[in-house]
This record gives structure tokens, sequence and C-alpha cells, in this order.
């Protein structure tokens, strides 16, 4: 439960901050959106700063807890909240931390520098080299979790049931096939991972899930055929 029964999510359309908020729908916790526009470079402000030094989304308040990073937000909740993770003395508990630092630090990791190459590479050749890089290895860690859930033989990631590695995963997916926009890896990524896209559209179906894309603007099919957000605030970049 919330410190303070209502928490804070600070976001942009259609960025990370988005599994964080199925998350907070698929739990049923109560919280108020804060929009960090970053076609107004909101997210440099002091004030936004002072929440996450890295001027990076999403924030997640709970009275006086500040957090920031993807994965342990969504952690924070997991242990707050029964439903989406295992509880600490389960069995099971060591598979969600062990997937959900993967998405976090691996599969997320590479799709950030596939995104934003101009950060990790001066010169255009550089860039195109990374950006290419970058993707051809989130594709490897895509087909790795393909297997993985294939394994199981059910479209859930962990064997217990929807987590929050599910969530973290159907989100990795959708901008994977979307960005960067005109790439033609992400075109047609994960076309030959069906057991992923069955996670996708067996999320895409839950109503919580659909409450949480359409206050980002967001189309369906949301995570199986995604299409650029269209918010009605906020800049999608």
């Amino acid at each position: 439960m919330s410190r303070n029964g209502l928490y804070r999510l600070y976001y942009s359309p259609d960025s990370a901050n988005l599994v964080v908020r199925l998350a907070l729908e698929l739990l049923r916790a109560p919280y108020e959106a804060v929009l960090v526009d970053r076609g107004r470079r909101e997210q440099h402000s002091p004030a936004y700063r002072r929440l996450n030094p890295q001027g990076l989304i999403p924030v997640l308040v709970d009275g006086d807890a500040v957090l920031f990073e993807t994965g342990a937000i969504l952690l924070y909740l997991a242990d707050r909240h029964p439903g989406l993770a295992p509880p600490p003395a389960a069995a099971a508990r060591g598979d969600c931390l062990k997937w959900l630092f993967f998405l976090s630090n691996t599969l997320h990791a590479d799709l950030r520098i596939a995104f934003y190459r101009e950060r990790y590479a001066d010169e255009p050749d550089a860039r195109e080299r990374v950006g290419r890089t970058a993707q051809r290895r989130a594709l490897g860690h895509f087909r790795l979790l393909e297997r993985q859930l294939a394994a199981r033989e059910g479209v859930w990631l962990l064997p217990w049931g929807r987590s929050v590695c599910d969530v973290y995963l159907a989100g990795c997916a959708r901008w994977a096939r979307l960005y960067p926009q005109g790439s033609p890896l992400a075109a047609d990524a994960l076309d030959d991972c069906p057991q992923l896209l069955a996670l996708c559209a067996a999320l895409e179906a839950d109503p919580a899930v659909a409450r949480a894309c359409e206050a980002e603007g967001i189309p369906a099919p949301f995570f199986s055929r995604p299409r650029p957000a269209e918010p009605e605030v906020g800049s999608v970049l």
C-alpha cells in the first residue's frame, strides 16, 4: 500500500513510465499522473532534477520515498501490493528477480542505445554502427526470451503467471517494433517470436492494460502490432 494512499507517477507519453503505469493499473493502486513534457525539456528542470538527478523518466513518489529506475519502481510496487511478483520467501522469487534484472539491465539497456545512438557516438557512421549493433543484440535477447516462454509451454514468462516481468517485456516489445522510426530492423522485429506475441495479445485483452495505454494516447493493438502514440498532451520523443 502507498504510504499516503496515492502514488505520484511522473511520466512522458510512451516512455519507460508506461510499464509502471501498467503495473499500477493491474494492481488497482491509486495514483496521480504528472506530465513531464520532454518537448519543453522539463525533465532537465531544477525541480525535476531534484527528483531524479539523471533527468530521466519515470519517477514514482510515495510519500517521502522518491524512486527512479524502471526495474526498481516495479519491484517496489510488487513488494507493496500482492499480485505481480512472488513474495520474498517464495521459491519462484529468484526467477522473478533474475528476469526483471535481465529486462532492465540487458534488454532495455540495449534498446536505449539503439534509440539514442547519438548519445553513444559522435560521428554519423559510428552512430549507425552502434545503433545497428544494439538492435541486433536486442533481437538476440528477445529470441532468448522466446525460447524461455516456449519452454514454459504458456504465454507467461514466469511459471506462476502474470508478473512485473511480463508488463516490462511487453513494453520493450512495443518499443523495439517502433523505434528508431524507419529502421529496417525495427520494422519486422519479433515476427519470429510467436510466444512473445501471444503474451502481448493476452495483455492487450486486459481492461487495466487498455486503461494504461489509452491514458498515454497509445492506440490498440498496444504491443503486438504497435502504432506510434498520439497523446492529447505532452511530446513523444
